[in-house]
């Protein structure tokens, strides 16, 4: 069980961290911000109040609900989003098999605000299936996918970021939403654009608006450059001019509570999205959530702490997919926690080769060993 007080705050930090803008010494209590830090206001989201600012990303085979419990468990995230929903699959699947996907586990009846993201390039699908998340599962939030650069989205579905290459689509799409799923707030992912030759973000960013949605995501990157190199936030902080009515929301590399202070003091974003940086530290939220606050920005959890925390995750999985399934679907979690960790190369060599829990168990415990001296 992961315990709140693992991130309780605490006067002060480890020496590894870094400190805050040039605010923070090194020597004191490092409490998140500093005086010229102003913390953000709470964001609204059409009828929505995300409190922190600070949004959970969907990913694709990440963001489940047992991933969703773990951050929630440590707290400091205003906002969680599922994994992105194949609308027309959902559709094909409740038509065919009276079914709801594993991606919407959960969903009904977790606690809120929490998005459900979908994919789609038919504006009517994408409307049926927005009402349906909106009327069976009470979601907080219908979040539209314009920035999946994966190929079996973008070249076989031609959707996602394919779609940042058709504005009038995009207006479509969103308008039929809005209507669809009134009052509930409709909004939309993007990246800069298909290339860097062919980058439109100001564009967009109007067309987002003017089709009604109630915020704007923007990841830094275009489609085709996928996660390599540096996320853009100038051409991020940019677009807070092209929005009249619409809060913007910063995503890409937020990998630390500085990171996060520095998207809003700098950049003037309303919100940001937290990804990938968080699969393998779901206690970076409520670090981040100090930070923007003034507080004193907890220390990482113990060795310990750690490994129980991965261990629930592995407990929820299972409890819904089965031993051999849920241990399958935990492999990649596993490698997220060890990243960074001494001798993480060896960790996923053999988790990829386990099969059931005890063999989950003893990859862990020889990864993560801990005994009395541990913290």
């Amino acid at each position: 069980m992961v315990h709140r007080s693992t991130l309780s705050i605490s006067s002060s930090r480890g020496n590894s961290w870094h400190a805050l803008q040039n605010n923070c010494p090194e020597n004191n209590a490092c409490n998140g911000g500093g005086p010229s830090f102003i913390a953000p206001p709470p964001l609204q989201i059409g009828s929505v109040t995300v409190d922190p600012p600070i949004l959970q990303a969907p990913m694709a085979g990440f963001t489940n609900y047992a991933y969703r419990q773990v951050v929630r468990e440590f707290g400091g995230v205003g906002l969680q989003a599922t994994e992105m929903v194949n609308a027309r699959g959902f559709a094909w699947l409740n038509e065919h098999e009276a079914e709801h996907p594993d991606r919407l586990w959960g969903v009904q009846d977790e606690p809120k605000p929490l998005a459900v993201q979908i994919w789609d390039n038919e504006p009517e699908v994408m409307a049926r299936v927005g009402k349906r998340l909106v009327d069976e599962y009470h979601v907080s939030v219908v979040d539209i996918n314009f920035g999946c650069p994966v190929k079996q989205v973008t070249q076989r579905a031609h959707s996602g970021s394919y779609l940042l290459r058709f504005p009038d689509r995009m207006f479509e799409i969103i308008q039929r939403l809005v209507e669809a799923c009134h009052p509930t707030p409709v909004t939309a992912k993007i990246r800069l654009g298909c290339t860097r030759k062919h980058m439109n973000p100001h564009e967009i960013a109007q067309v987002v608006e003017s089709a009604g949605a109630a915020a704007l995501t923007v990841h830094g990157r275009t489609a085709e450059e996928y996660f390599r190199g540096s996320a853009d936030w100038d051409q991020i902080g940019a677009l807070k001019q092209s929005l009249k009515r619409i809060p913007l929301i910063g995503n890409g590399d937020l990998d630390s509570p500085e990171k996060v202070m520095h998207a809003f003091q700098h950049y003037g974003v309303d919100g940001v999205m937290i990804a990938r940086a968080a699969l393998g530290r779901p206690w970076l939220f409520a670090q981040a959530a100090a930070a923007i606050r003034g507080l004193p920005i907890p220390a990482e959890p113990s060795l310990a702490e750690q490994k129980a925390c991965m261990l629930r995750h592995y407990d929820l999985v299972v409890a819904r997919f089965g031993e051999q399934k849920g241990t399958h679907l935990m492999r990649k979690f596993a490698c997220c926690y060890a990243q960074g960790r001494p001798g993480a190369r060896n960790f996923r060599s053999s988790m990829a080769h386990v099969e059931n829990r005890n063999e989950f168990y003893a990859a862990v415990d020889a990864h993560f060993p801990v005994d009395s001296n541990t913290v």
